[in-house]
């Protein structure tokens, strides 16, 4: 696994971006995280070695700009960059999130056709409205691969009716002190939904507060993806 950070930087977007963590962490050193600005590792996966070799060697799942969005507007400049260097590197699959699914169709490159094999898309959504809109702009969208990812989820919600082609469904909850609780009935309604529809489903992390059996937990950040795992509710 690679993480691959071509700009850093984002905005508040919607109601599941009120407690990001990125934005608290880059508080405390002092980081003003609406300034998008391209980063030293931009080009990271085409750099070679001295032997003109990759450095990033083949068959590595690379993640992609997991410290903002990908489709963020200020990237529109030098995102086809991106592109290039993600079709150099076919023996690469590289993965992104976005809350902002509806500039897709806007900014890919004219040869996306219907989809970069080495690309998976996750769209993300926290409530019932973001899913109902974002999911309805995904499920129509020519991506060869796609997750959605629920988290920080902060509701219950329902999917089910935009499942087809989903090849992952992941949900989490938020971490921090004063957070939004994640209800366990909520994760396990998800999970439902995933069974009946033949979807992957992974419970990547509890939220710091964890509702289960109407108790709630206090949970520590370094704990949330463990207690999660513990579970044993993927598939």
């Amino acid at each position: 696994m690679v993480i691959w950070d071509p700009w850093r930087g984002c905005h508040k977007y919607s109601e599941g971006c009120e407690n990001c963590y990125i934005h608290r962490a880059d508080i405390k050193k002092g980081i003003d995280t609406n300034k998008i600005i391209k980063t030293d590792k931009f080009d990271l996966p085409v750099l070679k070695n001295k032997k003109g070799e990759y450095k990033i060697k083949p068959n590595n799942l690379v993640y992609l700009c997991f410290r903002s969005d990908f489709l963020i507007e200020e990237a529109d400049s030098f995102r086809l960059e991106c592109f290039k260097m993600i079709k150099e590197r076919p023996d690469l699959h590289f993965i992104f999130l976005t809350k902002r699914i509806e500039r897709f169709d806007s900014v890919i490159p004219s040869d996306w056709k219907d989809g970069y094999d080495n690309v998976t898309v996750g769209c993300t959504i926290e409530n019932q409205r973001t899913a109902s809109y974002r999911l309805e702009i995904f499920s129509k969208l020519k991506i060869k691969h796609k997750n959605i990812i629920c988290q920080p989820l902060i509701e219950k919600v329902s999917i089910s009716k935009y499942l087809k082609d989903i090849e992952l469904v992941v949900v989490g909850g938020e971490s921090g002190v004063n957070v939004r609780s994640l209800n366990y009935d909520w994760v396990l309604a998800l999970r439902e939904e995933c069974l009946n529809n033949n979807v992957s489903f992974q419970f990547r992390q509890c939220g710091s507060r964890f509702i289960k059996d109407g108790k709630e937990y206090f949970i520590k950040t370094k704990d949330l993806c463990s207690q999660a795992r513990k579970a044993r509710i993927d598939f």
